[in-house]
């Protein structure tokens, strides 16, 4: 007898099917002349209700073991279930235990947890209705990621976790190093000496694939990386990640047009996606999380996004009746409250903003013909602000070369950033979302360590 998933017992399952099912026990019901038990093996939100008579054998030491989250093997006849709520039910014909659980020192017993409580127990926390959800919300949009992707011919590349270039310049970078730190080598005018080290240069974890994909771009047109990301900022926001996911696409013979294009397509493509194969979890987070949470995505899927200049959007800003906690001037770059202002209560759906101050952005972004403002884009949404973040990148090997020179980088460690400009270049374009931000959003959840399996924080690197 094969063992079959709960969720496909659930939607499919009929009467007089033998079946077996593996998972662990959420909750146990005792009654005079039988048991319940209700089993879950993350396949879904609910579980399937298994009863125990005493016809088993050892019922007795059996019904004493199966506490909450002990790991079962069941075996039996599903029939249909009188009670409310469920359609179906596994009268049982024969029991496995695997592992026990202690109820005394089990720590998920059934009751409301809080998320700060869960987090010290990253290891269990995923057996919970809430995390369980959030992590099949993951997964579909991961798919849905590469689905959106693959079907119109991107190539998906791995780009290096460790590099030696900081792509947005922000210094926020944890170095790798085998070097002795009880006694580390240094140069004559006392630095360390990282030519030394193992790379005989100073490395860091990747802030972004973006360089690297750009490579990629100028061989196979479009490309796009999903992978892990490292910032060394010292925030311990509901917003922020030391170790997060980002999708990063990059498009060769492609402007401004056609990455704000791509974007939004691509936002449409995996909330629709989500949707489509995570209702009941979607209808959980509706429920229990942030009741806006479907209606912010049937916005997100049936609203073409507004499109306007960052200069419009300091205006609109200046316009406000109302007091913002962070000051709103041309050339300053747009807070949190900024963007939610104008996604949430302006335009009420998601808009993209272009063209910002070169000051305020980064080196390889395209100049415009005013001399003061990039090719960037960022699309802002409802309830969250910014979600993706990209740019025409610079082309021009002499309107780079200024630039790099203008923000005192290094010219030298970017030479085969400049070959790209020297060799076939062509315009380009792309950009960023981060994996947990969106998954964030989709949720409801309120904090970003509640939407990766293991979050890593300042002060926090266990499991």
């Amino acid at each position: 007898m094969s063992t079959r998933r709960i969720v496909d017992l659930l939607r499919t399952g009929q009467p007089n099917q033998t079946v077996t099912v593996q998972g662990w026990v959420r909750t146990k019901r005792e009654q005079k002349e039988f048991c319940f038990v209700e089993v879950n093996d993350g396949s879904s939100m609910v579980g399937l209700q298994a009863i125990l008579t005493p016809d088993l054998p050892n019922y007795a030491d059996l019904v004493k073991r199966l506490n909450t989250g002990a790991s079962v093997e069941i075996s039996g006849t599903l029939v249909e279930s009188p009670a409310k709520g469920q359609r179906i039910e596994l009268r049982s014909t024969a029991v496995t235990i695997y592992g026990e659980a202690d109820p005394e020192t089990y720590p998920l017993q059934k009751k409301r947890h809080s998320f700060e409580f869960l987090r010290t127990i990253a290891h269990l926390r995923s057996r919970t209705n809430t995390l369980g959800a959030v992590f099949r919300v993951r997964n579909a949009c991961a798919a849905a990621i590469h689905q959106f992707f693959q079907e119109r011919g991107f190539l998906w590349v791995h780009t290096p976790i460790i590099s030696a270039n900081d792509c947005e310049g922000a210094g926020e970078l944890f170095t790798v190093t085998t070097l002795d730190l009880k006694n580390v080598p240094r140069t004559d005018d006392q630095e360390i000496d990282y030519s030394q080290d193992f790379f005989g240069r100073r490395a860091f974890l990747t802030v972004s694939g973006q360089l690297e994909a750009e490579i990629m771009a100028m061989a196979f047109t479009n490309v796009y990386t999903f992978g892990p990301t490292f910032r060394a900022e010292d925030s311990n926001t509901s917003r922020h990640l030391a170790e997060f996911w980002m999708i990063e696409p990059e498009m060769a013979f492609c402007d401004l047009e056609g990455n704000m294009d791509l974007a939004e397509a691509f936002l449409k493509h995996i909330f629709k996606s989500v949707l489509e194969q995570c209702p009941e979890d979607m209808e959980f987070f509706n429920q229990r999380i942030d009741n806006s949470v479907l209606a912010t995505a049937e916005n997100i899927i049936n609203s073409a996004f507004e499109r306007i200049t960052y200069t419009e959007a300091i205006a609109l800003l200046e316009k406000a009746d109302r007091a913002f906690e962070f000051p709103v001037s041309w050339g300053l770059d747009l807070q949190s409250e900024h963007e939610r202002y104008l996604a949430e209560e302006l335009f009420k759906k998601p808009l993209i903003v272009t063209d910002y101050p070169a000051a305020i952005k980064a080196f390889y972004m395209r100049m415009n013909d005013d001399g003061k403002t990039v090719r960037a884009m960022d699309i802002l949404a409802p309830k969250i602000g910014e979600i993706v973040g990209g740019s025409q990148r610079e082309e021009r090997l002499d309107v780079l070369q200024r630039r790099i020179r203008e923000l005192g980088l290094p010219e030298e460690d970017l030479w085969w950033y400049l070959d790209l400009r020297r060799f076939g270049t062509v315009p380009h374009a792309g950009f960023g979302l981060g994996f947990e931000r969106v998954v964030q959003f989709m949720t409801g959840m309120t904090n970003i360590r509640d939407v990766i399996p293991f979050p890593r924080f300042p002060l926090s690197a266990e499991f």
